[in-house]
């Protein structure tokens, strides 16, 4: 709806994004029973109040380390920017684009155009950036793969686009006309998402007053996106693999099963094999998802797409906020294509949405906030796949996986073999480096588990799992 708003969130290297009511007011902090619970130590439990106008005012709510509202003010050509401290009980006013600190978090109201949906993954597919030779191949491939009604698991590092191939693999299929479904597996409990996914009954539980179809059921005809497949409770699974193989649903409550039409498409940034060996993922579920795999590379490895990215993002981040075009500059510039992007295109985003807040007049260096990880010193390996597709015992040729990476220069399908023992020492060191940068995450955000989680793209239950399983001392809670 064309002049809604959303609350962007910059805290812990990261940005979330969150629509505001046409008008109210909307409390701000780290409590769980505020309207935006924001997670970062130098936010107050109820730190401050947004009345939505016109026109829109702050209110700080007696914070422990205040609230400033950054205003840009333009003269003579030049543009400079004036910080006002908001005193505790007083409003003051701010417009969209104005840049907000609670503490050390900083807030930015922006409007969502009719153009750009709230429900978003790393960019709009009909205007996404594709230069790098092997990004070009996988997508060709992915139009292939679109036209069939296979199974299709995403594979790749976080951020690096698994959500926009999911839906080009559903614009390009003969589902185009029907929904296309996002489902983030990791955020929702598994008695929630039982009853999300499969409906249910009247009377089926306390509350439930009537009968609800459930997500599966109302993608009908269309495809249905399971991101951060890796996540979903071994109780889940099982349900989820009845319906791969069925195409039926029982809601819960339920007597009988309803027939589904719906092409799934899933996206896991774990190697799925390994949670296999582990026991937390079903290989029967695993090979079912797994039709085709097709594997995003990280953005390190297509530099050449890192300035076209930043240079859209600014320019819809400038236009979002009311700013006028902002230029990057040489030095930025070469900045961004030294780093090493962790994050992928998520993290591109962020950092220019950031810096599109933060800079006077032009983006420099400065303003991108990139903690000097530059090419050959960052601590994220390179060229490892955060992910495989790796066979464990002989299975049903009818479900073998194939596994098509992005530099296959043939463009074939092909199966994927991996020596057992080359493959164990590559495990060892991606765990060494993987839990180095998580306890380097904690320490840059004072042990507050949730930041340092969103610091690295992670789910937090995923992180705080990993604490136990590389024997990381969880911090404690400061009072």
């Amino acid at each position: 709806m064309k002049g809604r708003l959303e609350l962007a969130v910059f805290a812990a290297g990261g940005v979330t994004r969150h629509p505001l009511p046409a008008e109210g007011k909307v409390i701000l902090g780290r409590a769980e029973e505020t309207d935006i619970r924001i997670d970062d130590g130098s936010v107050s439990r109820r730190h401050a109040l947004i009345h939505i106008g016109p026109p829109l005012r702050i209110e700080d709510l007696g914070s422990a380390n205040g609230t400033t509202v950054r205003r840009e003010k333009g003269a003579g050509g030049t543009v400079r920017l004036l910080d006002t401290r908001v005193e505790p009980g007083k409003l003051v006013e701010f417009g969209v684009g104005d840049a907000i600190n609670l503490g050390s978090t900083i807030l930015v109201v922006r409007k969502l155009e009719d153009e750009e949906p709230e429900v978003r993954g790393e960019g709009s597919p009909s205007s996404y950036v594709i230069r790098d030779e092997a990004m070009k191949r996988l997508y060709a491939l992915a139009e292939r793969v679109a036209e069939g009604p296979i199974s299709v698991l995403l594979l790749g590092e976080t951020g690096v686009g698994k959500e926009v191939l999911a839906e080009t693999i559903h614009r390009k299929s003969p589902r185009a006309s029907g929904p296309f479904l996002r489902l983030n597996c990791a955020a929702l409990s598994e008695s929630l998402l039982e009853s999300e996914l499969f409906g249910h009954e009247k009377g089926a539980f306390t509350n439930a007053v009537r009968s609800k179809p459930g997500l599966f059921e109302t993608a009908e005809k269309g495809t249905v996106f399971l991101d951060e497949v890796g996540e979903l409770p071994l109780g889940i699974q099982v349900k989820l693999l009845r319906v791969l193989e069925d195409r039926q649903v029982m809601r819960v409550g339920g007597l009988a099963p309803r027939p589904i039409d719906v092409r799934f498409v899933s996206a896991t940034n774990r190697d799925l094999a390994f949670e296999v060996q582990k026991g937390t993922f079903r290989q029967d579920l695993y090979f079912r998802l797994n039709g085709i795999a097709l594997s995003i590379p990280p953005l390190r490895e297509r530099r050449s797409e890192i300035e076209p990215l930043a240079r859209t993002f600014a320019a819809r981040a400038a236009a979002s906020i009311g700013r006028s075009p902002l230029e990057i500059t040489r030095e930025a510039l070469a900045a961004m294509t030294s780093y090493e992007w962790p994050g992928n295109v998520r993290e591109l985003r962020n950092a220019i949405e950031r810096a599109v807040v933060l800079c006077e007049g032009a983006i420099r260096p400065e303003d991108l906030v990139l903690e000097g990880r530059v090419q050959g010193t960052a601590s994220s390996p390179r060229n490892v796949p955060l992910t495989g597709t790796v066979p464990l015992t002989p299975m049903d040729p009818s479900l073998s996986p194939f596994s098509i990476a992005a530099d296959d220069a043939t463009s074939q399908l092909r199966g994927s073999v991996v020596d057992t023992a080359s493959l164990g020492s590559l495990r060892e060191e991606l765990g060494s480096l993987e839990r180095q940068r998580m306890i380097d995450a904690l320490e840059k955000c004072a042990g507050n588990q949730t930041a340092a989680a969103a610091m690295l793209g992670m789910p937090r239950r995923t992180f705080v799992s990993k604490l136990s399983a590389y024997n990381i001392p969880r911090p404690r809670k400061k009072g």
